[in-house]
């Protein structure tokens, strides 16, 4: 998909404190689309109301609140994802982690197939951008965790709905990261945005 400055664009900030530096990328990464001429929303994840806990699996519907029905109107409405979050512990926070097992729901993200262990994606003609920050250098990650977390968002999650293709952003180390390095990456950020990619 190519997107254009008519382009729909949700920025979903998955990390749970409102006043991170993910939510400054966030700012920044909106500022490059909006004047690039896209229509931008966004979802905190921090200020939303839900229970992140799909409390029966999939035996038995668990309503959604009115900000889940808000955020699949969203999904459906964008041509873009871009999800900001912080990996711990080798993925997504738990809230993040929470938001996608509510609202990625059969019959909204994708659908099995009757009698088939293959299954329909449901959000085709969608691209993402994954922002994410870390402080396990790029190059630990990769050769020692085999950039798990990643995948699992890309491949196992996304793909697996029809989103694609999936690009990731790494902003690391950010723990030691002096104010200078943090505003190079806020001007990275804001030029994705101005790109829309």
């Amino acid at each position: 998909m190519t997107l254009t400055n008519k382009s729909n664009i949700l920025i979903i900030n998955g990390h749970p404190d409102s006043a991170s530096f993910n939510a400054a990328l966030a700012d920044a990464y909106a500022t490059g689309a909006l004047g690039s001429g896209a229509q931008v929303r966004r979802l905190n994840l921090a200020e939303l109301a839900f229970n992140p806990i799909l409390s029966f699996g999939y035996r038995k519907r668990t309503e959604l609140e009115p900000d889940l029905i808000r955020a699949q109107e969203l999904i459906r409405w964008a041509h873009h994802l871009v999800f900001v979050y912080p990996t711990w512990w080798g993925a997504m926070p738990a809230l993040l982690k929470g938001f996608i097992d509510r609202v990625f729901l059969p019959g909204f993200a994708f659908k099995y197939r009757e009698n088939s262990a293959l299954w329909d994606k449901l959000l085709v003609g969608r691209t993402a951008h994954l922002l994410v920050t870390m402080d396990t250098p790029s190059w630990y990650n990769r050769l020692v965790y085999r950039n798990a977390g990643h995948i699992v968002m890309k491949k196992n999650i996304l793909k697996f709905c029809g989103i694609n293709p999936v690009r990731i952003t790494e902003l690391t180390p950010i723990k030691p990261s002096t104010p200078e390095q943090r505003a190079k990456w806020l001007k990275k950020a804001k030029t994705l945005g101005e790109k829309m990619s």
